[in-house]
């Protein structure tokens, strides 16, 4: 059952035949073939721009292509956000050199299934990047499986060199200014696309925590005050699409995991346009609340998002 705003629910009145057709044909596109699934996930739900309020999309299955997709048709589709042309940054967790089912690191069918639908929406270039904290890049790169992954999908991974990191000014009273790395400030569309995991600075690590590998001189945030620095780095991003790898998450041990013991099997993907949301959402899956995780009250407070999830329709897909 889809929950609609008050707009949805006009449209529907007022064009009752060609809502239901559109919700209908989206339905079983999500739940048909292969080519219906990739078309629905590129072309989105009609119904989804007539939602009243933010649209946070749950996907639940096996598979992780297919919750992708399914979830990214849910908010709009991937020709939202991207255009011909454009270069499309994707950030997923990459941090650590350790295989993908030991949840430390995004899973790499989640990274691939948006490369894909990147360069299907029309993407000129698709680039993945982390600025890995746990081992060099290019091991954590190949042990996670995304470097493999992201090039069978036609994308391009990059490591995060001191060149490309400059001086940004931050929004916000805290950090004033900070490293960032510039190929993602620049990018036309920026996805976010952590994994969900326990952490054992600020709780859970979800989409806002993932930004932290698009600077340098982490130590800087926690000296001056992570959560509201997380906040405010966030405030300078504003990815465009969050997507959430919860396919496998880590419940204990974060960030750096190495046990199957911690690892909790939940085979979900959550998107939405609005990363607080997100995070806001995906604490349920460890059983928490958003207060849980206090940058989530800082960029709620900075009005970056919806904390509460007030206001937020929640599609299950």
């Amino acid at each position: 059952m889809l929950a609609l705003g008050g707009a949805g629910l006009a449209f529907l009145r007022a064009n009752p035949e060609k809502a239901l057709a559109a919700l209908g044909g989206t339905q079983r596109a999500l739940g048909g073939a292969q080519q219906a699934l990739d078309e629905a996930a590129l072309n989105g739900d009609a119904l989804a721009a007539h939602a009243a309020s933010t649209v946070l999309a749950v996907a639940k299955g096996t598979s992780a292509d297919s919750n992708v997709k399914r979830a990214v048709a849910a908010v709009g589709g991937m020709r939202r956000f991207v255009h011909g042309g454009d270069t499309v940054v994707i950030k997923p967790n990459v941090a650590h050199p350790i295989a993908p089912k030991y949840a430390v690191t995004t899973n790499p069918g989640v990274v691939a299934s948006l490369v894909g639908l990147a360069h299907g929406a029309g993407a000129s270039k698709v680039l993945v990047m982390d600025n890995s904290s746990g081992g060099a890049p290019s091991a954590c790169y190949a042990a996670s499986g995304v470097a493999a992954a992201v090039k069978a999908a036609g994308g391009t991974m990059v490591v995060m060199g001191t060149p490309g990191f400059q001086t940004h000014a931050i929004p916000g009273h805290l950090l004033k200014k900070h490293p960032v790395y510039s190929a993602i400030v620049n990018a036309n569309v920026l996805i976010n696309v952590p994994i969900a995991k326990q952490h054992h600075s600020t709780g859970l690590t979800l989409a806002g925590k993932n930004m932290m590998g698009a600077i340098s001189d982490r130590a800087r945030l926690h000296q001056l005050g992570l959560s509201q620095s997380i906040a405010e780095i966030n405030a300078l991003l504003q990815p465009e699409l969050t997507v959430i790898d919860a396919m496998r998450i880590l419940v204990r041990n974060g960030p750096g995991g190495g046990n199957l013991a911690d690892v909790a099997v939940r085979n979900t993907v959550v998107a939405c346009t609005d990363w607080v949301a997100a995070d806001a959402y995906t604490t349920r899956l460890f059983g928490k609340s958003p207060a849980f995780v206090p940058y989530i009250s800082a960029a709620t407070k900075m009005g970056l998002g919806r904390g509460t999830l007030s206001g937020v329709t929640i599609r299950n897909v």
